[in-house]
């Protein structure tokens, strides 16, 4: 492959989530274009996006009906301010998200990207109950293991050290609860022990600090940064109920998990048991696939009663947060152009059927003595690879070994995951898991057969 493209990029870019010492010893593919779950690099090389370009890309590059769309938009409205102003894209993403909702979250603020709509949603929640009297209530509670992003109010929601620990004298104070992860189960626990087990913990914070707790924020369902903690539906709804008695807001962060990535367009909508009505939370924000990989979007979709708190003669009790690019048309045009293709195709549906395609496709690695904790939800998979096969600099490895391999994949610490497209056939589904099998050994210097599991705790 051509270098120009990133010794170039090398001088010029300051990538992000990269340590810029070693990329250049192991510098960056120049992609020069993208069809379905496949990049092209300068030397006409193709990568499959297992990752989803960091899991925003739902139904693969330059695809053709959101393309269409964009096309249609540019000639129309590229963009407007949303201040005192408003556009049809924008108002129709709100309609039918709040739709999707039932109605129960039937506002809709913009962002434009993921750290934003989080601090939108705790900016949020802390004016709502400084509007409704309760100025003392300023405190936020996260689970361990979270990630919430990486602006500083995001980053204090956040408990992934890397990202974390160099900015904590700049953070806000937040209180840090047991993760649901049902990696963390004792012997003869399930998931949903576990979920109660962490709920419990909640449940006495809140006893003593719900005078002072304006919100509990959380990644329904998958932890994502953290390396893909997945845990019981029953933490949702034991959440639900702790921050009703309390009166304690309740976050969705769906950045990661929405539009259909666990198996229900949004992951809340599993919190609810089967026949039961739906449960939803205060606030929930959505990002990355909203707009299926083409344009920065967020937004956080609002209870009536936390809008209602804000409307008053003095302009200081309104929302007064702003960005330049809120509501941009374009790209409210694509999330409209996803939502279509949504309904049109029945992907939840196509989903269901993927995922088991290649949950079977992946059988093999369930019993393979070098890994430990396979894990599936809805379109997310995960493994995690024993320490002691792991090695030094893993996902590095991991990452250079896949390229040699056609594919496009980044694990986070020693947690292998994919999150691939909206396109799985079982061909596709078929090589997929030939290829991580065969990066696995590639990266572990061969297949290890007949071994004994190494002796690890649970939560390793």
């Amino acid at each position: 492959m051509s270098v120009d493209l990133a010794h170039r990029s090398l001088r010029a870019v300051w990538h992000p989530c990269t340590q810029m010492q070693r990329a250049a010893q192991y510098p960056p593919l120049g992609i020069l274009s993208g069809q379905g779950p496949w990049l092209f690099d300068e030397s006409g090389h193709r990568y499959f996006d297992a990752n989803s370009s960091w899991w925003v890309n739902l139904f693969g590059h330059a695809d053709a009906r959101i393309n269409a769309a964009l096309k249609d938009q540019l000639d129309r409205l590229p963009h407007v301010m949303l201040a005192g102003c408003t556009h049809a894209p924008a108002v129709e993403l709100a309609e039918r998200l709040s739709t999707l909702t039932g109605g129960v979250l039937g506002h809709c603020f913009f962002g434009s990207d993921g750290a934003s709509a989080v601090e939108i949603a705790l900016k949020m929640s802390f004016h709502f109950w400084r509007n409704s009297g309760h100025p003392a209530k300023q405190e936020f509670v996260c689970l361990r293991q979270s990630y919430h992003g990486e602006t500083l109010g995001a980053l204090a929601v956040t408990d992934v050290a890397v990202f974390r620990d160099v900015y904590d004298p700049l953070l806000m104070r937040a209180h840090q609860v047991m993760s649901p992860d049902a990696r963390q189960a004792a012997p003869g626990e399930s998931p949903t022990d576990v979920a109660l087990r962490a709920a419990q913990e909640l449940k006495i914070l809140f006893e003593t600090r719900h005078n002072r707790i304006a919100a509990l924020i959380l990644e329904p369902l998958v932890q994502g940064a953290t390396g893909m903690a997945m845990h019981d539906p029953a933490y949702l709804r034991a959440a639900r109920a702790l921050c009703d008695e309390y009166q304690v807001h309740l976050i969705a962060d769906e950045i990661a998990v929405g539009y259909g990535r666990t198996g229900t367009f949004f992951a809340f909508e599993q919190a609810a048991l089967p026949g039961d009505m739906p449960i939803w939370p205060d606030l929930l924000c959505l990002s990355k696939g909203i707009s299926g990989g083409y344009l920065p979007l967020s937004l956080v979709l609002s209870r009536d009663a936390v809008y209602g708190a804000f409307l008053d003669d003095d302009v200081a009790r309104g929302f007064l947060h702003s960005h330049s690019y809120t509501g941009n048309a374009l790209a409210c045009r694509a999330a409209l152009a996803v939502l279509d293709r949504f309904e049109e195709d029945q992907v939840l549906q196509a989903n269901r059927q993927r995922a088991t395609i290649l949950s079977d496709a992946l059988t093999p690695l369930r019993d393979d003595p070098r890994i430990q904790h396979f894990r599936q939800t809805g379109m997310i998979w995960a493994f995690d690879v024993r320490e002691a096969f792991a090695g030094s600099r893993f996902a590095e490895r991991f990452h250079l070994a896949g390229r040699a391999r056609e594919l496009l994949i980044r694990p986070i610490g020693r947690t292998v995951y994919l999150m691939p497209p909206y396109l799985l056939d079982a061909s596709m589904s078929a090589w997929l898991a030939k290829q991580v099998s065969s990066t696995l050994d590639d990266v572990l210097q061969g297949p290890l057969l007949d071994v004994d599991r190494p002796s690890e705790p649970a939560t390793a």
